[in-house]
């Protein structure tokens, strides 16, 4: 794994993706640190890093569209998918060589709260929490990134798909207040979930059989809470999408709170992207 990470690296550096990732990020960061601070004499910094989450939309496609992408264009994925090297070993290189140069960018940016600490007393719980929830969320859309990288051998097709999703995270936050609410929206919504986890079952373990048998069973059950308790299904699309939602989450850390379910939920939802992405290659490897 450390051959890949250094490998990666070194690409990073010795072309111009890492430093356009670098230098766009620090001259966002450093506007808004200018306006929201210097400019106003406001000792709040976690404003600053809550008004330009949406630079993940720009510089993460920068820092992820050509990990697996370009391995896929040029061959050199064979060579990677036939080496002694597990494909955990080589996800994971990958993933934490963009996640070191965004590491070093967020570390540049801590020079700011320590500007202000000069001139006024800087909220130092609510800043480091701050600073955690921006890493988790960075490395969650990171990982999204590498996965819809390993779909396609064209980086420009990788940048524009994994902007997409990214935008979709904002969107669904944007139009949470229009999604239905009533209790049969609901259910219709929860049934489709179980379809749709049914058909991924059947994609993932090709077993007709098995996928079938939890899809029947999930339907009963959700059907059975619909008898006995119908009040779940109040308000449960809304429910659903701002669960699920990495923006709304993140806000919970520019309170100063380490809110341990959020910790838990980023990871997961790393580790689930990453899972996504081994099993493309593992694909790939046997195809």
């Amino acid at each position: 794994m450390s051959a890949v990470l250094k490998k990666e690296l070194k690409i990073y550096f010795s072309t111009p993706t890492g430093y356009i990732f670098m230098g766009f990020f620090l001259l966002i960061s450093g506007f808004f640190f200018a306006v929201s601070n210097l400019f106003s004499a406001s000792p709040n910094y976690t404003s600053v890093l809550g008004n330009i989450t949406f630079i993940f939309l720009v510089v993460v496609p920068v820092l992820t569209m050509r990990l697996l992408s370009e391995e896929a264009r040029t061959k050199t994925d064979q060579l990677l998918l036939t080496s002694p090297l597990k494909l955990t070993e080589i996800v994971l290189g990958k993933y934490l060589a963009a996640v070191g140069v965004f590491v070093l960018t967020i570390a540049i940016t801590i020079l700011y709260p320590v500007i202000l600490s000069f001139y006024g007393d800087v909220p130092f719980g609510e800043t480091v929490g701050a600073y955690i929830g921006f890493f988790l969320l960075g490395c969650a859309f990171i990982s999204v990134g590498l996965f819809i990288s390993s779909l396609t051998e064209n980086q420009f097709v990788a940048a524009v798909v994994t902007f997409a999703a990214l935008l979709l995270t904002w969107v669904i936050d944007w139009l949470e207040s229009a999604l239905p609410t009533d209790r049969t929206a609901g259910f219709v919504f929860v049934l489709i979930l179980v379809g749709l986890i049914a058909g991924w079952l059947y994609m993932t373990l090709r077993n007709i059989i098995i996928s079938a048998i939890s899809g029947l069973i999930g339907a009963g059950v959700f059907i059975a809470v619909y008898i006995l308790k119908p009040d779940f299904y109040d308000n449960a699309i809304v429910r659903f999408f701002k669960w699920f939602s990495l923006l709304s989450r993140y806000q919970k850390f520019t309170n100063g709170l380490l809110d341990l379910s959020s910790i838990v939920y980023y990871l997961s939802f790393i580790f689930v992207f990453i899972f996504l992405t081994i099993r493309v290659l593992e694909k790939r490897r046997w195809s």
